[in-house]
């Protein structure tokens, strides 16, 4: 137990760890997960990918520049809570409209700071990602009860979260240009609508339930598989309608889940990572070329290389674990990365896919 305050956080192995309550007062439940990123928890925080998941930045000065509403990547915060070492009370940046702390009262977000995030960090790395409550405030007579309580939280592939965070109804976006991509919205980031829209390509953006025959009404020119909290296999159909609409053979592009769905599509396994890939320095190894890039990702769930048939060529690998991180049909226009292009925050190095997918739709 550390930092004695009036925020407490239990993991599901009774580690309790005691530190300072921000944001709403309130308890959030959920997989406690690690970001090691240096800049970027708002852009993390408003990500759909985070959905159940308590969020840790493992770099230790958090809200120094404060909150804008130019970065949000989606309508609010999705991470159910927010740990951190050091909380910036004044925040210092030309766009800032508020601080973190009201940042999180916002949206009912309860936070917890002044607790040693490396070493829970660590405990994560040895044991795997967690189930935790975090509590504030919360009261010491409560201790037992959270432990308890933390055991019978469901696992995270227990969960449909994608048709959480999907959006509700179908949402045109004008690129300006002449060709149209359906966007198969599995809890995109505002980021990849903004560097689809940016290369002169409108957007229709569908609920992740949608049926093929509904999305090859609009007659798209190409379809885009987004990100996703999530187990995969929990949002089957989802891969349902991607193995019917493979044989119109239209471009398709999946990023993140978006892989992982196509390649449970084309008859691949998917298997939950010890405790992921979060943050903006992941070393990315493109194997025909030899090329490495430095991507952002952020994902709890690999495809499984035993598991891939002559149905899907993998293009690209993790350099620090050699995970899947890129695969494409040998025949057919279909091709996905399991990290994020369009970054935000992180590396520009793989905007370039996009305008691949563009060159594929021509």
């Amino acid at each position: 137990m550390v930092n004695e305050g009036n925020a407490a956080l239990v993991l599901d192995d009774e580690t309790v760890l005691k530190g300072t309550g921000f944001g709403a007062k309130d308890t959030a439940e959920g997989e406690v997960v690690f970001n090691t990123s240096m800049t970027g928890y708002q852009e993390a925080l408003t990500d759909p990918s985070y959905k159940y998941q308590l969020l840790m930045m493992t770099y230790p000065l958090v809200g120094n520049y404060g909150i804008n509403k130019e970065d949000f990547e989606s309508d609010g915060i999705k991470a159910e809570g927010f740990i951190v070492r050091e909380l910036t009370r004044r925040p210092s940046h030309g766009r800032l409209t508020s601080d973190l702390n009201e940042f999180l009262k916002e949206y009912g977000v309860p936070g917890i700071y002044g607790i040693d995030t490396r070493f829970l960090t660590r405990r994560i790395r040895v044991h795997g990602v967690m189930n935790g409550i975090l509590r504030y405030p919360y009261d010491e007579k409560e201790l037992d009860d959270m432990k308890e309580r933390v055991k019978e939280l469901r696992s995270i592939s227990d969960l449909d979260l994608v048709g959480m965070v999907s959006t509700d109804r179908i949402k045109k976006h004008e690129g300006g240009g002449k060709k149209t991509i359906a966007l198969i919205d599995c809890g995109v980031k505002q980021g990849i609508i903004h560097h689809i829209l940016k290369r002169g390509i409108n957007i229709i953006q569908f609920p992740a339930g949608t049926s093929e025959d509904e999305i090859l009404g609009y007659e798209p020119d190409g379809i885009v598989i987004s990100n996703g909290p999530g187990d995969p296999e929990r949002a089957d159909y989802v891969t349902r309608t991607i193995k019917k609409l493979t044989g119109e053979r239209i471009p398709i592009f999946g990023i993140c889940l978006g892989m992982q769905i196509i390649s449970l599509a084309f008859g691949a396994r998917t298997y939950k990572l010890k405790f992921g890939h979060r943050g903006t320095n992941q070393p990315v190894k493109e194997l025909k070329t030899g090329r490495v890039y430095i991507t952002t990702q952020n994902h709890g769930f690999a495809v499984d290389p035993e598991s891939i048939n002559d149905s899907l060529e993998i293009t690209h690998i993790n350099l620090n674990d050699e995970s899947i991180e890129g695969i494409r049909h040998p025949e057919l226009p279909i091709l996905a990365i399991q990290y994020h292009p369009e970054a935000r925050p992180g590396p520009h190095d793989s905007h370039y896919l996009f305008d691949e997918f563009v060159r594929m739709m021509e």
